[in-house]
């Protein structure tokens, strides 16, 4: 034995033998340990404790208040406070067991319950195609290096389109946060990565470039967040922003070329759609009013030839009634059309000496223009010349 000394001393517990055990005794041959006595270890014990205690409360009743205060101490540590953005899980030997509001709450203390405390409100930003520098503002996105691999992307029109994305979540329910997945983050980045291929493997390139931005946004943040409902992940996701959507580095001119000539041509026909919109309405009014013209002019024709046709009419029944009175009225309105329409000199037939000229000025003016009639009364000497374009005798 390791404890025997050449002398043949005994062990460390004492004893007069070679052959005696560790707790004395001697013999012959060699003997069984015997169990300790429980009431010596106790005994030790509370000398050891008494060592540390002033003197006067080494007694039974002592030890007893100082058990009494580590056991209500152990008791005090169960209170835990819960911060107003997290959710307090609190687990029973390891398993769940409820969950509990923010503010002061209290569990069994370890190692009966343990209590943790996920922050609940706080937005999480996972990135798709990129990594930005950490600048702990998940709403901003700071310089970012490009991850090929996970932003090339298939579009429907089988065109190659680089796409980078991130994802902003938080936790909906901390317990199936804590024990449904294991890899939270992780989990979401593959869910939104395979719902951002699906979707634009089903869009075109030209509408993923343009106008279906906010469509594929939308559709990514419900397919993602089905998936992890599925999961009972316990996550909800906020929104799904589209940071980049270009085509490949390599053929980014050619393509940026194209679009600037499909720019042009939309430019053009919207100028032609334009002018279109102006000139129809304005041919069209234009026509309109040619045609109302021409109804107008022939009701109004229509309107003057009944209106000659019943004043003939009208002037026939006055005819047969009284021919003569009828004849002298007539003659008398046209003489009096045709004298208004003209100059006129009246000569008397005593008069002497006059010669009639032709006005050739005055026939070129208007009758409007033309100098008013000169009369000549009998008894009156004329003028040696009178000019007239007619004569009534």
């Amino acid at each position: 034995m390791p404890w025997t000394n050449n002398s043949g001393g005994g062990s460390p517990w004492g004893g007069g033998g070679r052959q005696g055990g560790p707790w004395g005794g001697g013999g012959g041959g060699p003997q069984l340990p015997q169990a300790p006595n429980v009431d010596e270890l106790l005994r030790k014990v509370q000398d050891f404790i008494r060592r540390f205690l002033p003197r006067g409360v080494g007694g039974g009743k002592g030890i007893a208040a100082i058990a009494l205060v580590l056991i209500a101490l152990w008791l005090l540590s169960g209170f835990y406070r819960v911060q107003p953005d997290e959710q307090g899980v609190v687990l029973r030997f390891g398993a769940f067991d409820r969950l509990t509001a923010p503010g002061l709450n209290y569990a069994l203390p370890a190692p009966i319950e343990s209590v943790l405390r996920p922050q609940v409100t706080r937005i999480n930003r996972t990135e798709v195609g990129f990594r930005s520098a950490a600048d702990g503002n998940p709403s901003r996105v700071a310089p970012s290096r490009d991850v090929i691999e996970e932003s090339l992307m298939l579009t429907g029109d089988e065109n190659i389109i680089d796409i980078d994305f991130s994802v902003l979540w938080r936790i909906r329910d901390a317990s199936e946060f804590l024990f449904n997945i294991r890899n939270a983050e992780q989990t979401v980045k593959s869910a939104a990565e395979s719902v951002m291929r699906e979707a634009i493997g089903r869009t075109p390139i030209q509408p993923a470039l343009t106008e279906a931005r906010a469509q594929i946004e939308q559709a990514v943040r419900e397919g993602t967040q089905a998936i992890l409902d599925q999961y009972r992940a316990g996550v909800e996701i906020s929104q799904v922003q589209l940071q980049k959507v270009d085509p490949p580095a390599a053929v980014i001119d050619a393509f940026r070329d194209v679009q600037r000539a499909n720019a042009d041509r939309e430019r053009l026909r919207n100028e032609a759609e334009a002018f279109r919109n102006d000139i129809i309405p304005r041919a069209r009014g234009e026509a309109e009013r040619l045609v109302q013209e021409a109804q107008g002019e022939r009701e109004a024709r229509i309107a003057r030839a009944n209106g000659e046709a019943q004043r003939f009419v009208s002037v026939y029944t006055a005819y047969n009634q009284a021919r003569d009175v009828t004849r002298l009225r007539l003659y008398l309105e046209t003489m009096e059309e045709i004298i208004r329409q003209s100059s006129t000199i009246v000569v008397d037939d005593k008069v002497q000496n006059v010669v009639p000229f032709l006005p050739l000025n005055e026939m070129n003016r208007s009758p409007r223009q033309a100098a008013p009639a000169a009369t000549v009364v009998p008894g009156d000497r004329p003028a040696p010349a009178a000019r007239a374009s007619g004569a009534v005798r």
